[in-house]
């Protein structure tokens, strides 16, 4: 079945007939507001209505008169107050570049950049703030790996073991380095419940085994995976693993001490911080074994026409000018989620994830992937499903242009998945600890009128 042509959106205010220069003022009022949630909370209150003050961008309307609800957080989050005054301050206030200049603004910039570094170390709990480098996004951290740990420690009939429910950014450099050095790659199939199938990778496991690559949570399953057991079962035939926690550090807590990952990826956009970067966590002793990644400024320790040498972990893998106001801006984002506490954040998150999966149940004819939620079984806050006989392009489609509701389809980076599942694409709803209940039905009931319009067709 062919896809409905989006058309192109346009949005306004909640309030309209305000003047552009009025609203301008309104923002910039908005940014001088502390890293704390707006409302103090509670037991009447969810931690969705207490948090929404704090995103502007929740608070408007699409397509001229449309409330937008917001459900595409496994994509993208969006940006509380907080964040957006922190990269206004640092432009407006002390823009400079770090590490090299003596200069006031530059030694504040250096500062807050590296207090930004400390503050992702506390967050995920690493021993020293040097096991944390500043990329691009977390798909430049899993190929800073690739290249770097990857070319120098696997040799031919050496095997990585992935899973079948992996992001594109987690499978596609480990293509690219088994060509390069011969090494095997291993993928985990899902079991009857539509998660990795732990008992065959406990199987898959041997001594050829130098690499796992997993994820936390799948950004189409939901399925949450005991990371921790899966690193000792790793570490038991001598291998290394490396989490994508993309879907995991902005929900959930996370310690990779407390995992005793030996490498874990994040982005910063996808927990309320600006996008352009994200992060690696490396055991030091990794990273100081690890050759450069790129090669420019910043990364060297001496420079000579015939050979250069090279700074130690982080700065050897952070070539060049860095993005100094987003590392600044993710630091912030860490500051208003640990305001609020990411217990508090998960097991609001869990409540909204069984009643969208439980409500989701009520469309006629739906497939949601992903394993069924129990008493044993928790599931992200976050749904992947098609209708019988609609595209998910012409159900996302309507719910947006005519509902406002603002979910994602396609295959969201996880072909192979959409392949083993026997399907090209899906429809998914994620949410945020900044999403309601109110939203969850605001999207079934705009999804139930979808179905009903395209049946007409049938």
């Amino acid at each position: 079945m062919e896809a409905v042509v989006p058309k192109l959106a346009s949005f306004n205010l909640l309030n309209p007939k305000s003047k552009s220069k009025s609203a301008i003022r309104r923002f910039s009022s908005a940014l001088c507001v502390s890293s704390s949630p707006s409302v103090t909370s509670t037991d009447s209150v969810s931690l969705g209505h207490i948090t929404r003050p704090d995103f502007p961008i929740l608070h408007q309307e699409v397509y001229g008169s449309k409330k937008l609800v917001y459900l595409d957080n496994a994509a993208t989050s969006q940006k509380p107050i907080a964040v957006l005054k922190a990269l206004q301050n640092y432009y407006e206030a002390y823009n400079s570049n770090v590490h090299r200049g003596i200069h006031f603004l530059s030694a504040k910039a250096t500062d807050e950049y590296e207090l930004a570094r400390k503050k992702v170390a506390a967050f995920i709990n690493a021993s020293d703030s040097g096991e944390i480098v500043f990329t691009k996004n977390a798909t430049e951290a899993i190929n800073l790996v690739a290249y770097s740990w990857g070319l120098s420690n696997l040799k031919s009939g050496d095997e990585v073991i992935l899973t079948v429910a992996e992001h594109h950014s987690a499978i596609v450099p480990w293509q690219l380095v088994a060509q390069k050095t011969g090494a095997n790659l291993k993928f985990l199939n899902l079991n009857d419940d539509e998660s990795p199938d732990l008992d065959k990778l406990k199987e898959m496991l041997s001594r050829k085994t130098k690499l796992v690559v997993i994820h936390h949570i799948s950004n189409m399953l939901a399925s949450i995976l005991p990371i921790e057991e899966i690193v000792h079962w790793s570490h038991d035939v001598g291998a290394k693993v490396l989490v994508d926690a993309c879907q995991s550090v902005p929900h959930m807590v996370v310690d990779v001490q407390g995992l005793d990952a030996d490498f874990l990826v994040a982005s910063s956009h996808k927990m309320c911080g600006p996008t352009g970067i994200g992060f690696l966590f490396g055991k030091s002793d990794l990273l100081s074994a690890m050759p450069p990644f790129l090669g420019g400024g910043e990364m060297i320790s001496d420079v000579f026409l015939d050979h250069s040498t090279f700074a130690d972990p982080p700065s050897r893998f952070e070539a060049g000018t860095p993005a100094i106001g987003e590392a600044i801006g993710l630091g912030a984002a860490i500051d208003y989620l640990s305001t609020i506490g990411m217990q508090k954040i998960h097991a609001y998150e869990m409540e909204l994830a069984k009643y969208l999966y439980e409500n989701l149940l009520s469309i006629p004819n739906i497939r949601i992937y992903g394993p069924k939620p129990s008493e044993h079984v928790q599931r992200a806050a976050l749904c992947s499903f098609n209708v019988e006989n609609i595209h998910p392009t012409d159900i996302a489609t309507l719910l947006d242009q005519q509902y406002g509701v603002a979910t994602r389809s396609g295959h969201h980076c996880a072909q192979p998945l959409h392949r083993y599942l026997g399907v090209n694409a899906s429809a998914r709803a994620s949410l945020h600890f900044y999403n309601t209940k109110e939203d969850v039905d605001e999207f079934i009931h705009a999804l139930n009128e979808t179905v009903s319009f395209f049946n007409v067709f049938k």
